[in-house]
């Protein structure tokens, strides 16, 4: 069978397109010209990436269309008119997953931060109980021959991941997003209250977040975090450059000490949700401890290049918390060292609604420096606003170009830690900075 993705090198869209490769169908896709990472592993595996036309969609196909895109583009157009006459299968990237979900141990991963960290966490300890595929929001996918377990991130944009009804999940934590989409955190609470319920088997939930205690569950659940009213509790923690140590109780009695390499809360948070969900299937504190203690990170998460004095940080960082996070996490590692943070924008309505406190949270690095809002950054109706509106709420911001002129500016601050933070392609103004240190 032929499966053709309209829109491939969609973060999720070439994580899913690997997964149907890898279970030995003919995949083939499409997308703009614009080298992105994600189009990686797609090229290793040698999957065709047509640039958009028509007359690549074909009688026969079960087409896959990015939820990005609609019938303006038109592949989208013509898969459309052909699956009413039954000539094609048409499916959105969320209704053809939630169907894969169903033929797995599902292990789905949902929050408003650190669903690709802890999706990678989860695989990575899975991995070493049983065959895992996994589905990762930093463009991979894998699915091992007789996989046992499925682990996916699931992203409650337009509510998309209720189209998934997993043996088990997980809830990082519940922070108003999206706001283009979600009327208020009441409307955003409803939604993942909705998910929670539709999991079959048990979910853990992170028991510290005021709004995920909010929630009402029905399902078999735990919750996990630092407080003393939680099933699952981090206690004794240590946190220095070298990484981490903390015990774990489970019903206030020991579950076992965990010795991790890394730092910064959210990593903290991330690993105990790990330790809770395996504590809800029954897996021991020294698979545990393995999986996690050999976790390799993922693409674009808190990436860390050293060259001489200076450190370059990668990270998908697109919110203020997680702005505020990724920076407390580089003093922690590297406590002696300045940071400069360098941030791009996403969405006009994500800076708009949030102006105050992304100025708040990049003042705490020693330097900010700014990036314009892509040139395809949709403009919702009613915002008008540009980067330097940003800069002006900060206490000492500067806008810089994404070119040798930013770069060479940047490079003369250092030695510094660099902290470029975006969920956009920042990270190749952090290899040109390289070039110039």
């Amino acid at each position: 069978m032929q499966y053709y993705f309209i829109g491939i090198k969609g973060s999720g869209m070439a994580s899913l397109a690997t997964i149907v490769y890898d279970r030995h169908e003919q995949v083939a896709g499409s997308d703009i010209q614009k080298y992105i990472f994600t189009q990686k592993p797609l090229e290793e595996r040698k999957i065709p990436i047509y640039s958009f036309d028509e007359n690549n969609i074909k009688e026969g196909m079960i087409v896959i269309i990015g939820n990005a895109f609609d019938e303006q583009n038109p592949e989208v157009k013509k898969a459309m008119e052909l699956s009413k006459e039954g000539k094609v299968k048409v499916y959105w990237y969320h209704d053809f997953l939630g169907q894969l979900v169903d033929e797995y141990k599902s292990i789905s991963v949902a929050g408003t931060h650190g669903k690709t960290t802890t999706t990678g966490m989860i695989s990575h300890v899975m991995e070493m109980v049983a065959p895992t595929g996994f589905l990762i929001g930093d463009g991979t996918g894998d699915m091992p021959d007789h996989g046992t377990y499925f682990v996916l991130e699931s992203c409650e944009y337009q509510r998309h991941f209720l189209a998934y009804k997993p043996q088990y999940a997980i809830i990082t934590n519940i922070e108003l997003d999206h706001v283009d989409y979600y009327k208020d955190i009441d409307d955003y609470c409803d939604a993942f209250e909705t998910f929670a319920n539709q999991v079959k088997k048990g979910i853990v939930l992170f028991g510290d977040d005021e709004y995920v205690r909010q929630l009402n569950i029905q399902t078999n659940h735990l919750y996990y975090g630092l407080n003393d009213y939680n099933d699952v509790q981090a206690v004794n923690i240590i946190q220095n450059e070298d990484g981490m140590q903390f015990d774990v109780l489970y019903n206030k009695e020991l579950f076992g000490r965990f010795k991790l390499p890394f730092v910064g809360k959210p990593l903290l948070w991330n690993s105990l949700g790990v330790i809770a969900l395996g504590i809800i299937q029954g897996i021991d504190h020294q698979i545990l401890q393995e999986g996690l203690a050999s976790f390799p990170g993922v693409k674009r998460r808190f990436t860390i290049e050293e060259n001489r004095e200076n450190v370059y940080i990668d990270d998908y960082a697109h919110h203020p918390t997680a702005v505020k996070y990724m920076i407390e996490a580089a003093r922690i590692k590297y406590p002696d060292k300045k940071i400069i943070a360098i941030f791009k924008p996403d969405r006009y309505s994500r800076i708009y609604y949030f102006m105050d406190r992304f100025a708040e949270e990049l003042d705490q690095a020693d330097e900010t420096y700014l990036c314009h809002f892509p040139e395809n950054a949709a403009k919702e109706q009613g915002i008008n606003i540009t980067i330097q509106d940003l800069a002006d709420r900060c206490k000492c911001a500067k806008v810089i170009s994404e070119d040798e002129d930013g770069a060479k500016l940047l490079a003369s601050r250092g030695p510094a830690v660099y902290l470029f933070m975006s969920s956009k392609d920042i990270y190749k103004l952090k290899n040109i900075v390289k070039e110039f240190q």
